[in-house]
């Protein structure tokens, strides 16, 4: 199966789909922040490994924890994405924090910032 082929783009949307329900339904972990959300996951071909992208809305610390929270209940997550979904092999998680949606906001509010001045003058 090559990287980009239909069937792993489904793969990948399919995991997506159930490791935010998981995160938000089901792990109970204080660490995990309640505003955290999957971006996207990128399962390599032969299935053994999965990346998934984490926003979290909060500070660096907030990141930090919900990081933390989630490698520590990788074991859980793996199991229950196993149950969920029905594949060959059952791909080992890799959390990795993306900050996109963050510098979007941010970048918005500059943006209205410049334009609030604009209207001023």
């Amino acid at each position: 199966m090559r990287k980009n082929s239909i069937k792993n783009i489904r793969i990948n949307e399919e995991v997506m789909r159930e490791l935010s329900n998981i995160i938000r339904g089901e792990i109970k972990d204080p660490r995990i922040n309640p505003m955290t959300s999957v971006v996207a996951v990128e399962v390599a071909p032969d299935l053994k490994t999965a990346k998934a992208y984490i926003s979290v809305l909060g500070d660096k610390r907030s990141q930090a924890d919900t990081l933390a929270g989630l490698k520590s209940a990788e074991g859980y997550i793996r199991r229950t994405l196993a149950k969920n979904i029905n594949l060959r092999n059952t791909p080992a998680i890799t959390f990795i924090i993306d900050q996109s949606i963050e510098y979007g906001v941010e970048m918005s509010k500059k943006i209205d910032e410049v334009t609030k001045n604009l209207k001023e003058d």
